[in-house]
This record gives C-alpha cells, sequence and structure tokens, in this order.
C-alpha cells in the first residue's frame, strides 16, 4: 500500500515538475494545475493505469494556442497594436467554450490558468461543453464606442478562423458584455456570410441572448452559497455578505442576495471599497449598471451617491461578515486577508471570480475551520447558461425569465452535490476543492478514454 502511495505521489509530483519546467512563465497556469492534481492523488492511486496512459500529461497540455496581433486605430487616427489569444484546452465532452477578457494583465498564463480551470467547470456543469478561453492587453477603459468596435472587428477577423458553434464558442468575462459580443458577432458574421448566433453567447436578447445570462454568474454563484448555508444547518436570511468588484458578477449576486434575505455590506473596485450598513440593495444593485457603464471605473462614485464610507486603496476583507464573496479577479484574496476574515469570524469564503484565492490563504483557512467553496463550481452559473442559450440558439426558441432561472438554480444545486457527495466517496467529506476537482476530473477522462489518445 505504501509502495502505490509513493508511486501516486511519484506521478503526481513528476507532472507538476514537468508544467513548471515547460511553463516556468506561467505563474498562474502553475498554481491552477498545483491546486487540481493535488487534489487528485486519492483517483490517481485508484487508478494506476492512468500514469500508463499518460492521462495527467494530457490533462494539462491544452489541444491548441492561437496567439496574434490585433491592430486597431483610435479616435485621433493612431494606430494600436494589441495581443489576442484563444486557448483551446479540451474538446473531450464538448466544443470549447469559455469567455474573452479584455484587461491589461492579460497574458498566456492567464488565459491558460481560465482554460484549465474551465475544462472542469464546464464538466461540473454536466451540459454538453469543452474548455477554452482568450482574450487580449486591450484595455476598454476609457475608450469611445467606435475604437471598442474598432478594436472587436479587428479581433474577431482572426478569430473566427477558429471558432464556430460546433468548434467553439466565446462568451463575455472582464471587459466584455453585451456591447463587445454585439460588435465581435456582427463582424462573424459579415466574414462568414452566415447567421450562426449560436457561435457567442452572452448576445442582446434581439438577436438570440438568453434572459438571465448578464446575471447568471452571480445568480448561480448566490444558489451554490445557499446549499453551503444548508448543509451547515444554516439559512441565508440575515447572514451578512463582503463582495469584491461591482461588474456584472458582483451586480448578479447582489441582486439574488438580497432577494434571498441576506445584506451584502461591500463592493470594491480598482480605487478602494465602500461600507454600506444598510445594504446593497433596490435602487442600490440598480446603480450598479449604472457605475459599470459609465466608464470611470470607480466605486466611490457609489459612496458619493449615497454617502457611505469609502476606504481607498483597500479590500473589503477587513469588514467583519458572515460570508466572503470574492467576485473581482484572480488572487485577490492573499494570506493576510485570509487572517483578518478568519480573525473576524467569517465563516464561509464562496469564490465567485475565478481562482480568487492564493494557496496559502485557502491552507490558512482550511486549517482555521472557514469553509472555503472553489470557484470552478461556484461561478459555473454563467457558463451553464451560456450552454442554456446555446441551446435556445439551437431551437430557434426562447425561454422565459422564469424558465432559465429554474434551470440555473437546479443546475447548480446538482453541482453542490456533485462536489459534497465526490468529496465524501474518496475520504475528503466537507472539501468541496478537493469534491469539485475531483467530479471535474472524472467526467473527462471518461471522455479522453472512450475518444482515445489525442
Amino acid at each position: 500500500m505504501e509502495k502505490e502511495e509513493e508511486n501516486t505521489m511519484n506521478y503526481v509530483e513528476r507532472v507538476l515538475e514537468d508544467v513548471k519546467a515547460k511553463n516556468a512563465e506561467q505563474p498562474e497556469f502553475i498554481q491552477a494545475v498545483k491546486e487540481v492534481l493535488e487534489s487528485l492523488k486519492p483517483v490517481i492511486e485508484a487508478h494506476p493505469e492512468y500514469e500508463k496512459m499518460a492521462i495527467l500529461e494530457r490533462l494539462v497540455e491544452p489541444e491548441r494556442v492561437v496567439m496574434f496581433k490585433v491592430p486597431w486605430q483610435d479616435d485621433q487616427g493612431q494606430v494600436h497594436v494589441n495581443r489576442g489569444y484563444r486557448v483551446q484546452f479540451s474538446s473531450a465532452i464538448g466544443p470549447y467554450k469559455g469567455g474573452l477578457r479584455l484587461h491589461p494583465s492579460v497574458n498566456l498564463s492567464i488565459i491558460k490558468f481560465l482554460g484549465f480551470e474551465q475544462t472542469f467547470k464546464n464538466s461540473l456543469t454536466s451540459l454538453p461543453i469543452g474548455g477554452g478561453k482568450g482574450g487580449s492587453d486591450f484595455n476598454p477603459v476609457g475608450k469611445s464606442d467606435d475604437e471598442i468596435r474598432r478594436f472587436c472587428e479587428s479581433f474577431m477577423t482572426e478569430l473566427y478562423r477558429h471558432i464556430g458553434p460546433s468548434v467553439d464558442v466565446p462568451a463575455g468575462d472582464i471587459g466584455v458584455g453585451a456591447r463587445e459580443i454585439g460588435y465581435l458577432f456582427g463582424q462573424y458574421k459579415r466574414i462568414k456570410g452566415a447567421y450562426e448566433n449560436g457561435v457567442l453567447t452572452g448576445k442582446g436578447l434581439s438577436y438570440g441572448g438568453s434572459l438571465i445570462r448578464p446575471e447568471a454568474t452571480g445568480f448561480g454563484a448566490t444558489y451554490y452559497a445557499v446549499k453551503v448555508l444548508e448543509a451547515a444547518g444554516e439559512s441565508i436570511e440575515g447572514k451578512t455578505f463582503a463582495l469584491s468588484g461591482f461588474g456584472n458578477v458582483a451586480w448578479g449576486a447582489a441582486k439574488k442576495i438580497s432577494q434571498l434575505g441576506g445584506k451584502v455590506l461591500t463592493i470594491s473596485g480598482p480605487d478602494g471599497y465602500v461600507y454600506d450598513e444598510d445594504g446593497i440593495s433596490g435602487e442600490k444593485v440598480d446603480y450598479l449598471l449604472e457605475m459599470r457603464t459609465s466608464g470611470h471605473d470607480k466605486v466611490q462614485d457609489y459612496a458619493d451617491k449615497f454617502n457611505v464610507p469609502f476606504f481607498p486603496n483597500k479590500k473589503p476583507w477587513e469588514v467583519k461578515v458572515d460570508v466572503a464573496m470574492p467576485c473581482a479577479t484572480q488572487n485577490e484574496v492573499t494570506l493576510e486577508d485570509a487572517k483578518l476574515l478568519e480573525a473576524n469570524g467569517t465563516k464561509y469564503l464562496i469564490e465567485v471570480s475565478n481562482m480568487p484565492t492564493t494557496l496559502e490563504a485557502v491552507e490558512y483557512l482550511t486549517a482555521h475551520g472557514v469553509l472555503v467553496a472553489p470557484s470552478k463550481a461556484v461561478n459555473a452559473g454563467g457558463v451553464a447558461t451560456s450552454a442554456l442559450e446555446m441551446s435556445q440558439n439551437a431551437m430557434r426558441y426562447s425561454w422565459s425569465e422564469e424558465e432559465v432561472d429554474a434551470k440555473l438554480k437546479t443546475i447548480m444545486e446538482n453541482i453542490y452535490d456533485a462536489c459534497a457527495n465526490t468529496a465524501k466517496e474518496y475520504g475528503m467529506e466537507g472539501n468541496l476543492i478537493a469534491g469539485a476537482n475531483i467530479a471535474g476530473f472524472l467526467k473527462v477522462v471518461d471522455a479522453m478514454i472512450a475518444q482515445g489518445i489525442y
């Protein structure tokens, strides 16, 4: 038995070392792979044949990486060049599916980590979609509509070669909302000369979009949080929440939390965070939409409008709450933040943004009794509703808001159950991170094995 465990450790560690050597300049990707592979050790131990089949080596290599230049012209006639990416990570269970991110921080490491995570996330939804991700280091903040349109048209002029309704279906992410999706789809349609509205999700309702899609990630995260609380014998009613960000994700979460009786006390931006002791609900939630479209990218606007405290250059994790829900970006909860959360008595960290917690912070929180719910499960509501949009496009049909919301709620409850039950099956009851990784992994691997070596 000890020899088997040693062999398992050797295989996992060998693959990790190989990933580190081949991707030395990609820390976010290495972090994502390390977190997943280490939790898979019980599965690898139960399936020693996976090593001979090189399952892990195949899993950590994307099927395709596309990198391209994106030249565009600003309103003054100056030409700029950005770098575009599309990483098609796994098509084992369906066409590649994952968002496009426009943000100055975008690089190959970030897109690869997001595509890797997306593979497991999409598997957890139980829907037939594979994993992919893309984007550019273009910064849409402060750009005019015409500048954003020109960029999107240039970006799609290359991307169209690599996507399609049955090949790769991008969606929105940070910096990409309904406006950008519209510009991207318009260019795709012009180039292809066909109305393939299933090629992109997050579209406007007038040309194939789905109700609930803008709110879906936040709604889904809240449904998952409700299941976490219920498993602990608690209710969302009366619970206090700290949220970061103020974009689509935080907006959707704040909206659903307030609907279900919880109280959101914070939102944040690049400039700091605001604390609203009366709770962010009603017209205050609606104002987040106005903030997002203003182009200011400042959460202080909320503090000024509603006369609440603003804390510049700080994160909301110092606020005493029951539940913390990071909704902004990767690695936004550090070890120092984790210590603040634990000291303030926060019992639950529900990860909403992709990989928002550093490995050190996760280790500290779990060691001190704080339950961490992993983003690849928690934020799957967005891509799940994108897949529902694909289904509606394929049927040439639209479901009502109530129908989409009900389907989303069921999907998120099933994802929680899969995480909890899988963790228990492998002797790690209560470890939702391991449960999510293993449950997502098993479906992908079964499909890989069935389809031969690729």
